[in-house]
């Protein structure tokens, strides 16, 4: 098992976007200690321009970022936890998965937000909310997986912020909203053969957690997350991701351990 740092700020615009580094490095220190792994950090180009560029703020660093990331993913001997920074740091390691496992691939995705958008529909232009339409293979070909995700077999868990467009998606089969009790039956509706599993920590209430880049109300808390997380142990989960942790505080941090133990389990 290894842990990839990668401490990418540009994909998010929100007012705490900034401290996605420092959490990011924070988060992989908790996650090498409590998994007992090395910690290696991804370089990512620390500029960028937040002006919107067909569509997408900052695109020519994300599109820089990636490059950096896929060059840490080429050797496949051992699992991979990716931590960030923004949630666009998932589209390498889950496009790799794709690609290394085949059609049967699935997601279990907690996150506030379905990350469905499009350059087109981004009411702000930033693409941690785009990156799972990306990996539909769907919206700016620069970033448009190939192979893409089969549609259906991304699930989504503590979603509760949809834009429109993101809606659409949904409704024509792209992915599947779950409870966190559904979870492991909607992943074998979907055919799914394998799960990543990524973790934008906006998927917690924000009383659990004081760390989240984009906070919404009436989230999970640390236990049903925990449990829900646990739930995947029946299937072959070959990655993870967990991103959007915006503090550095040790203590605040702690509170994640049983979150980190429990993707720890499921990955061994």
């Amino acid at each position: 098992m290894r842990i990839h740092v990668v401490p990418q700020t540009q994909g998010a615009l929100t007012p705490r976007a900034a401290q996605l580094a420092d959490g990011a490095r924070g988060l992989g220190a908790l996650a090498a200690e409590v998994l007992g792994v090395l910690a290696t950090e991804v370089p990512v180009d620390p500029a960028g321009d937040p002006s919107v560029v067909d569509g997408v703020a900052n695109r020519d660093a994300l599109v820089r970022n990636r490059a950096g990331q896929l060059a840490a993913l080429e050797a496949p001997a051992a699992k991979v936890i990716t931590i960030g920074g923004d949630c666009a740091v998932e589209l390498a390691p889950i496009g790799v998965a794709r690609y290394r496992h085949g059609a049967g691939l699935g997601v279990a995705y907690f996150d506030a937000h379905p990350d469905l958008n499009t350059a087109d529909s981004s009411p702000s232009g930033a693409y941690h909310g785009m990156v799972l339409r990306s990996l539909f293979g769907e919206g700016d070909p620069e970033f448009a997986a190939e192979p893409a995700l089969v549609p259906g077999r991304a699930v989504l868990v503590g979603t509760r912020s949809i834009d429109p467009a993101e809606q659409d998606a949904i409704d024509r089969g792209l992915a599947v909203v779950a409870t966190p009790d559904d979870l492991p039956a909607r992943l074998r509706d979907s055919g799914a053969e394998s799960v990543y599993l990524h973790l934008d920590l906006d998927v917690l209430d924000p009383g659990e957690f004081d760390g989240l880049n984009y906070p919404e109300p009436d989230g999970l808390s640390v236990p049903a997350l925990v449990a829900a997380i646990r739930s995947l142990a029946e299937f072959e989960v070959i990655g993870a991701g967990v991103t959007e942790c915006v503090t550095a505080d040790r203590d605040e941090l702690r509170k994640l351990v049983p979150v980190l133990e429990a993707i720890r389990d499921v990955l061994i």
